[in-house]
């Protein structure tokens, strides 16, 4: 049963104080006779503090916070029915606010009183009829433990605060420890003021080793070579802290770090190569790629990173990276011509760039809005279409027509050809005009004589007798007459204006094949001259961008979000519960909001960015959803952490390299991740950070480690996306057109994942496998699961071995003593235990006696190698799987 206003006899006990028998006879009569409304009491009547009063510190574990520990509970059990979303709230009440007509303070909840608080009794009533949540839910009930905390709540006075993630963010007070020798360093100290009030201690920290490693995959998504190993370990036994920093400092100055850092935006733009839907027709945004790649490693200042994507195109004089930045709205799904009304197209290409925009910028699922009020977050479905408004006016066509995208560029694109590109197209095209200008006159030459030998043959005089084809009509008439004498005057006249009209025609035809002679060469040097042009334009780098139309397109509010059901016209705008927009005009314009989400009171921008780079390093952020920071969504676990990171990191002029430098520099990043059983236990996902990171890489970087330690990786930057070989007939099997994969060959296929071509309805195996998303969707985190799937493509997948095999023939140039020590710590940036180089004695000591047996096992694994005896061929072979053995550790999988 839902809560309705009838059936509070706890309310109207506080609202007429009567006594309870009273009250219960006056909700009987109410049941008979009508709906009993008594009078409601004003937020500032009851005796409570105010719902702005200040959080709990995260310090104080033992009292009870709202925001902590009470709002995750409503949210997830009470909100859908009394939160925010009026269309479907139920009994006139919301939980998620204390005042107002329908707020909970005064109606439901009496703070210092369970005993008068209708939502205790309702959540620990024992008939199903009134518990809450109703058992037809198929919602939890609150446990012992969440009841606890409810009582504890309001018996300490009920108080509601804001929520945390939409109050701006204030440098919080430095925090008090005691083990202030620990570390200076402001993360820290919050860390270990958590640790301290559960009685927890950060662990020790890891050796120079697992520090290296770990921190060199974490900035570059490489391992570190064996020479890098060598270097830091003997600057960091002379210098700790100085080799630790300069070593941070030259991993974010590489290349490598751009790459890196880009992927996992790409990961949350939802970057493919591939339209998507459909035919899944081809989509060329290879110059947003490499503008995030470049942007990452020239450190572009956040802010900036923000603005451009979301409005570079609407700049006074835009450049080159701000118009490819505005790429990013162009990053949806699209269908092709014909399959969808466009007008559906349209409204789905639109739902998705802001979908896009709340995700990546925001931490907030807008999208939730689009067909009612959000369930859970302040965001009516009108302002959810305020915010729709800003990306409906783009001047593009909805859906893809394959017959007019060449090279997967859909207008609008934008080129930016070279100083010498741009020369030559100039000089083609005076080319072209001057052959334009030549052909022209010949072209209306020839249709002239075409058309006059036409009239020619209309009206010229006919031969009295049949003629044959082969001869003139002059000639027919002399024939047929066996002299001249015996010709008439008038046929000697007749048969000369037949030899007049022959010499005619003759000279046009003449004429005419001249000029079609003449013509064919112009034309043939003209098409050979577009040929040239459109080889040079092909080459230009071109960038699909956003456009806005010049009339404003009217935005209505979708009834339940349907494409064909318009109703109420929407203004631009923003939430209301978040700052107000400043426009510069009367309609505000995409920079308008680009410069809202980066202004210094949002509340968002700046929180869920550092956030999304804290989980780069500790697989988890502070907020573990950093995809939602509503009310579903996590509290923080360092709340004041959070908050400091977050101002930094605005006051620094959001320095990204800044930010992860001050993350990596901390005593915390730099803990060993071991645990005992009972550490882990109370803490598996570590979210006390008592212990360093460790967790399974990610798929591209277990990918490039692979072929970087094997020495095949290429350094190559930037350009078209690469096909890496993956087993044939996997296209075929979702394409709609015949289409095959055709992998690249040579160099290509060695490149970092981060140009993998990523077609979005069959994404690249040796990916997804190791849980990389289709890029469908936004993606802020990735799940990470461990399957036998997984084991059989790192044991198996050619190309894997391939690598081994290069490795292996690396290993047997080395002496014979070192050779496992050298292969294990390649792989692993490891030296191996006694132990274990006695497994793996023996397990090369096995695998030489099968292969020695197995000729034909080791021409397959030694096919394409030239070498002339067996014996090396059985040792190759061997070797070869025991780096594949290596390539197939848990420590080489997992960051550590």
């Amino acid at each position: 049963m839902p809560f309705h206003r009838r059936y509070f006899p706890s309310r109207l006990a506080r609202e007429t104080r009567l006594p309870r028998v009273l009250i219960l006879a006056t909700v009987l009569c109410s049941a008979v006779l009508g709906p009993f409304s008594p009078l409601r009491l004003d937020a500032a009547d009851v005796d409570r503090e105010t719902e702005d009063a200040k959080p709990v510190s995260e310090s104080d574990e033992s009292s009870v916070s709202f925001s902590r520990d009470i709002r995750p509970l409503l949210s997830n059990r009470c909100f859908a029915c009394h939160g925010p979303d009026a269309g479907s709230r139920e009994g006139g009440l919301r939980l998620d606010q204390p005042d107002g007509d329908e707020g909970a303070i005064g109606y439901a909840i009496e703070p210092h009183s369970v005993e008068e608080s209708e939502v205790w009794h309702r959540i620990t009533a024992d008939d199903e009829s009134m518990l809450m949540p109703p058992p037809d839910s198929h919602l939890d009930p609150f446990n012992e433990e969440e009841k606890e905390l409810i009582r504890r709540w309001i018996e300490s006075g009920a108080v509601y605060e804001d929520f945390w993630a939409f109050r701006a963010p204030k440098r919080p007070q430095p925090p008090t420890t005691k083990n202030a020798e620990w570390s200076a360093q402001t993360v820290d100290q919050f860390v270990l003021r958590k640790l301290e009030s559960v009685r927890r201690h950060p662990s020790e920290e890891a050796d120079a080793r697992t520090l290296l490693r770990r921190v060199t995959f974490d900035l570059t998504g490489l391992p570190p070579s064996r020479e890098a190993i060598r270097q830091f370990e003997s600057a960091y036994a002379d210098s700790p802290e100085l080799a630790w920093e300069e070593l941070v400092d030259d991993l974010l100055s590489r290349p490598q770090f751009g790459e890196h850092i880009a992927r996992h935006w790409l990961d949350l733009v939802r970057f493919a190569d591939t339209n998507g839907m459909h035919k899944d027709f081809y989509r060329n945004h290879v110059s947003y790629r490499d503008w995030v790649i470049r942007s990452f490693n020239e450190n572009l200042p956040y802010d900036e990173f923000v603005r451009d994507q979301i409005a570079g195109d609407l700049h006074p004089q835009p450049t080159r990276d701000q118009l490819i930045a505005s790429g990013f709205n162009r990053l949806h799904l699209i269908i092709d011509r014909g399959t969808a009304l466009p007008e559906e197209s349209h409204v789905k290409n639109v739902l998705d760039r802001v979908t896009a925009v709340g995700t990546a910028f925001m931490g907030l699922t807008v999208q939730c809005a689009q067909c009612h009020d959000h369930k859970f977050d302040p965001i009516t479905q009108k302002e959810f279409f305020s915010l729709y408004a800003f990306f409906n006016n783009i001047d593009a066509e909805p859906e893809t027509n394959p017959r007019q995208v060449v090279d997967g560029f859909q207008e609008p694109f934008a080129r930016f050809p070279s100083e010498a590109q741009q020369a030559e197209l100039e000089r083609l095209d005076a080319e072209l005009a001057k052959l334009d200008q030549q052909i022209a006159p010949l072209n209306k030459r020839v249709n002239q004589i075409t058309k006059r030998i036409q009239q020619i043959k209309a009206i010229e005089p006919a031969n009295e007798e049949a003629a044959e084809p082969e001869t003139s009509q002059a000639e027919n008439l002399e024939g047929t007459a066996t002299d001249a004498e015996a010709m008439t005057p008038e046929e000697e006249a007749h048969a000369k204006t037949i030899r007049a009209w022959d010499a005619l025609k003759e000279a046009l035809h003449n004429e005419l094949g001249q000029s079609k002679s003449s013509l064919a060469k112009l034309q043939k040097q003209r098409a050979k001259l577009q040929r040239d042009q459109t080889t040079v334009e092909r080459a230009v780098d071109k960038a699909m961008v956003m456009k806005e139309r010049d009339e404003v397109r009217k935005t209505f509010v979708l009834i339940r979000g349907q494409y064909d059901a318009p109703g109420e016209e929407v203004q631009r705008g923003v939430p209301s519960f978040l700052p107000p927009l400043e426009p510069q005009s009367e309609t505000p314009s995409r920079m308008n909001l680009a410069n809202w989400m980066v202004a210094p009171e949002n509340p968002l921008t700046a929180r869920v960015a550092v956030n999304r780079f804290w989980q780069l390093f500790f697989g988890v952020g502070l907020v573990k959803t950093s995809e939602d920071f509503g009310n579903q969504g996590e509290v923080p676990s360092h709340p004041e952490l959070l908050d400091e990171l977050a101002v930094t990191f605005v006051e620094s002029g959001w320095d990204i390299k800044a930010l992860l430098k001050r993350i990596v520099m901390s005593k915390t990043y730099r803990q060993s991740s071991r645990a005992t059983p009972d550490e882990f236990k109370a803490d598996a996902e570590n979210r006390l950070l008592s212990r360093g990171p460790r967790y399974r890489l990610d798929a591209e970087m277990i990918r490039d480690q692979i072929l970087f330690s094997s020495g095949l990786l290429s350094t190559r930057m930037h350009g078209p996306s690469v096909k890496p070989p993956q087993p044939d007939g996997l296209w075929k099997a979702v394409s709609m057109t015949g289409e095959r994969f055709r992998p690249d060959q040579g160099e290509s296929i060695y490149r970092r994942s981060v140009y993998t071509f990523w077609k979005r309805a069959m994404p690249p195996p040796q990916m997804t496998i190791l849980n990389a998303p289709n890029r469908d969707a936004c993606i802020a985190r990735r799940e990470r699961t461990n399957t036998p799937t997984q084991a059989l493509l790192l044991l198996n997948e050619s190309e894997y071995l391939r690598a081994a095999r290069q490795l292996a023939q690396s290993v047997v140039h080395e002496p014979a003593e070192d050779r496992i020590v050298f292969a294990y710590e390649t792989v692993t940036s490891k030296l191996p235990d006694a132990e274990e180089i006695d497994v793996l004695h023996t397990l090369l000591s096995d695998l030489r006696d099968e292969y020695a047996s197995s000729p034909a096992l080791v021409d397959d694994l030694c096919e394409g190698v030239s070498i002339d005896e067996s014996q090396d061929k059985v040792e190759l072979a061997a070797w070869t799987v025991l780096c594949n053995t290596l390539y197939n550790l848990d420590i080489t999988k997992t960051k550590d």
